[in-house]
């Protein structure tokens, strides 16, 4: 049994919710059930609380649930189930996610007794195997942050990627990490935005190219075409300065700003779009090069491909993912493709974890992959040693 973790379900349907709570308990969980909402969000909820949720109930329905469980910082995992049109469930669980509540599957009534294990067995392996930090629930201070700056605790993991058509490594993404000396290594979710709430992202991002820098230098002997690229934030773009900043710091390790693209979100253009286009153009004019990441995830995606002077567009993980699953993300891709196509840009699709997916973004004409499948992100040691068994990379991307 999973004594850390409660499974509660959320149904109007006694004899449904009964069914669950019995299924569940011959799968060794520790459940219970209530079918009056308001009693619900009464309890006593937290995230060890897995709630299988019922969207589709007369009095107070499963989306006011969730907008709730969010005003209430709640981010207990789902599993949502509705009888209702399968583009409510997704939408529902698009809506969930984007209040940082984690959706763990989603199924459509009426399901068998063994899609309903499936889903708790999906839901046990997940939680035996996250070992990840939770990031609301550690506070990091403005010394801490200051300190794994100045005793260089910022590190860089590198993810490489390939030409989809040659299969060929066409470049490497890397990631900033912490090596905090307590919790070990913490990814960035965790650290970046209260690195922005303490200014401190001008150094941090200064940091990363850095290190960005020393690791394309050592590798240039055996990879001279090696480019780089770092994902900036929102405060990077709006300083006027970055992009003297940036081409002083390159001159340092001899690297020319052609070999830099930047990358960054939509959301950090659209924060600030006067003072964004301006720093965005004057980094293109001295050279760089810059790719908008997350594609779709924004709210004016196309405002950004008309506005922006991007020469490179990066297919959210979200979307590529789930292609094979869900008609909606494979719909969104397809058009991702498309436009990269039409405007003349390098598309690059994120999160490619198995070979159907890989295989579909070839039959679909997306040039460029990264994720699980093709290998995993690496320090620089294993990077090279994993370097040394393929081709030569002519890019390199590197990102926060």
């Amino acid at each position: 049994m999973l004594s850390n973790y409660k499974l509660f379900v959320l149904d109007d349907d006694h004899q449904y919710a009964e069914l669950l709570v019995e299924i569940a308990n011959e799968q060794e969980w520790d459940v219970d059930y209530e079918t009056d909402p308001t009693s619900f969000l009464k309890s006593d909820i937290n995230e060890s609380t897995i709630l299988v949720l019922d969207l589709f109930m007369p009095v107070i329905d499963g989306i006011e649930v969730i907008r709730t469980l969010a005003d209430k910082k709640c981010r207990c995992p789902l599993i949502l189930m509705s009888g209702f049109d399968s583009k409510v469930l997704h939408s529902a669980q698009q809506l969930a996610e984007a209040h940082n509540i984690p959706v763990i599957a989603t199924i459509k009534k009426p399901f068998s007794i063994n899609e309903f294990i499936t889903v708790l067995n999906s839901a046990r392996q997940g939680i035996e195997t996250s070992k990840t930090l939770d990031c609301d629930k550690i506070k990091f201070t403005r010394s801490e942050i200051e300190n794994a700056l100045v005793n260089n605790e910022f590190i860089l993991h590198f993810q490489p990627q390939i030409d989809i058509a040659t299969s060929e490594v066409t470049g490497v993404e890397a990631l900033v990490r912490w090596e905090h000396p307590k919790h070990g290594l913490i990814f960035p979710d965790a650290f970046v935005w209260i690195v922005e709430q303490y200014d401190l992202i001008e150094l941090l991002t200064r940091k990363v190219i850095s290190a960005a820098a020393q690791s394309q230098q050592s590798l240039k002997p055996d990879y001279p075409d090696l480019c780089m690229s770092v994902n900036v934030t929102a405060e990077n773009i709006t300083s006027l300065f970055l992009p003297e900043q940036l081409k002083n710091l390159l001159r340092e390790y001899d690297i020319a700003p052609e070999s830099l693209t930047l990358e960054l979100t939509e959301s950090a253009v659209m924060g600030h779009l006067t003072s964004s286009l301006d720093v965005l153009n004057r980094l293109r004019m001295k050279g760089f090069h810059l790719s908008i990441d997350d594609f779709g995830t924004g709210y004016s995606s196309l405002q950004q491909l008309y506005q922006a002077p991007f020469n490179e567009l990066k297919i959210d993980r979200t979307f590529v993912s789930n292609m094979l699953k869900d008609k909606e993300a494979l719909v969104i891709v397809e058009i991702c493709i498309m436009l990269a196509k039409t405007l003349n840009m390098k598309v690059l699709a994120e999160g490619v974890e198995d070979l159907a997916i890989l295989e579909k973004l070839k039959s679909l004409g997306c040039s460029q992959a990264q994720g699980y499948f093709i290998a995993k992100p690496m320090p620089l040691i294993e990077l090279k040693h994993w370097l040394s068994k393929s081709r030569k990379p002519s890019t390199t991307s590197l990102g926060i």
